[in-house]
């Protein structure tokens, strides 16, 4: 572990946000650990009960939580607001997740006993969060662990830690045990040390595939911890025919260019027929230029604020000049907007004419579009990547809809709506390097306990029928 001091710095401004000094993550584990018996042994409406308080605290604390996270990940304003909303949401949706997805059955037996299937938590949860959304997603492991009965270590990005912070306030002022929820600071060291920390039952993690990647290949050796994976997408937005050509380009920017970019369900490729090419292009350019990204509390209200830091800043503008040396045609430029800051304006580039189009994620406000000549070569252009988390289809019929949801392999598939957005109402989650089939929302309830068979009698009653000897 690493024994130095963590700044958060403001993207908008550059000022300092935040410090604080790393954590002990043993000692964090290890009151975690201790607090579990007692958390796990409440009835369960008592854990409920304890976060709708917290809910109820978060509401109190609304403007506070939306102001720093506006401030700590540049978003705008209106921005953070919708963030602070979902975390509110979030219990209610967990406790009705709980109930449907892990509700308790009796079933028929022998001798009139009875056979049952409850669930029970596994224990201590890492939960490491990203710094898009260092309130909603992060909130969204640790809610409903904490109902199945876990009690949580979470660690929020090094460039978020004033959001986590805030966040595990908030927990604890609903009166949820502060050893049952605990705060680590730190990087990737503090990351490492959690995920192979023998005192731990488990990994929720929502970040780059590299970092999942790595969870994965610490843990590979040990399946008694549950690990779920978020690790982000190559997402593709296909367009093929229709009229609306005005809507289709809104539904567009709003895929590639919300947050900044920073999501991981924004899309990164528009893949688009031919014949449709020239006069979609013309909408969607006309629309990007008119978008207003300023500081987060900005007048009028911009469409987006900077990217999280000047290094990202600075790997995604390599990022564009590499495409465009390996054969990609600039059709709207990636630029730096304020000295020092990391401000971009959204780019776009068509890399059709390129002979090897790399398949990474490119976080941020890049898109990227491909021609194809009819609609099979759109599908099999949507499932040219390794990831397999959103992707969305502009036009077409009910009939094209349902060979697009059949054929493209993604955990989730819209139609003519972005492939950002998600409900909390539903699983989230994706395949490939997107995920490890562990979907979070509304399935979070599946990882954060395990089902228990029981057959069970009040008295012990038993005959051995056949195989004995003669009295």
């Amino acid at each position: 572990m690493s024994d130095q001091t963590y700044i958060s710095y403001e993207p908008a401004t550059g000022a300092e946000l935040w410090r604080g000094e790393a954590s002990d993550v043993d000692a964090c584990v290890q009151a975690a650990r201790r607090a579990w018996p007692e958390w796990a042994a409440r009835p369960l409406a008592n854990r409920i009960e304890m976060l709708r308080r917290f809910a109820n605290e978060v509401l109190a604390a609304s403007d506070e939580l939306a102001r720093l996270i506006a401030r700590e990940t540049g978003k705008p304003l209106w921005e953070a607001r919708t963030e602070v909303e979902s975390v509110i949401n979030k219990v209610e949706i967990s406790v009705n997740a709980y109930a449907e997805r892990t509700g308790k059955k009796k079933l028929d037996s022998a001798l009139q006993g009875m056979a049952a299937v409850r669930h029970k938590p596994h224990g201590v949860m890492v939960v490491l969060g990203p710094y898009n959304f260092p309130a909603h997603l992060p909130n969204g492991h640790i809610v409903p662990a904490l109902i199945a009965g876990n009690t949580i270590v979470f660690k929020p990005s090094e460039k978020t830690p004033a959001v986590g912070e805030l966040l595990v306030k908030c927990f604890h002022r609903a009166g949820i045990p502060e050893d049952a929820v605990q705060l680590v600071i730190g990087g990737i060291d503090e990351g490492k040390a959690l995920v192979s920390h023998k005192g731990i039952d488990g990994v929720l993690f929502t970040g780059s595939v590299q970092g999942g990647i790595a969870i994965n290949r610490t843990l590979a050796t040990n399946p008694a911890k549950i690990v779920a994976l978020e690790m982000g997408g190559n997402n593709p937005i296909v367009a093929i025919d229709t009229p609306l050509l005005a809507d289709a380009a809104v539904l567009i920017v709003q895929s590639a260019f919300t947050s900044a970019g920073q999501r991981c369900t924004a899309a990164r490729r528009l893949i688009v027929l031919d014949h449709l090419y020239e006069p979609l292009m013309e909408e969607v350019i006309k629309l990007t230029r008119r978008l207003i990204i300023d500081e987060p509390f900005a007048e009028p209200a911009p469409f987006m604020g900077p990217v999280i830091d000047n290094p990202t800043a600075e790997a995604l503008l390599g990022s564009f000049v590499h495409l465009i040396a390996h054969g990609a045609k600039p059709l709207l430029h990636l630029r730096r907007i304020k000295e020092d800051l990391p401000f971009l304006s959204p780019g776009i580039i068509d890399t059709t004419e390129m002979a090897e189009r790399p398949d990474v994620e490119l976080f941020g406000p890049l898109l990227q579009v491909i021609r194809v000549k009819d609609f099979e070569a759109a599908i099999a252009e949507a499932n040219n990547t390794r990831f397999g988390l959103s992707a969305s289809l502009i036009g077409g019929s009910p009939q094209d809809y349902d060979r697009f949801w059949a054929n493209v392999r993604a955990g989730i598939i819209n139609w003519n709506r972005p492939t950002n957005g998600a409900s909390s109402a539903a699983p989230f989650g994706g395949v490939g390097l997107s995920g490890n089939h562990r979907p979070a929302a509304y399935y979070a309830a599946d990882y954060c306990a395990y089902p228990v068979a029981s057959t069970e009698m009040k008295q012990p009653r038993a005959t051995i029928g056949v195989g004995l000897t003669e009295k």
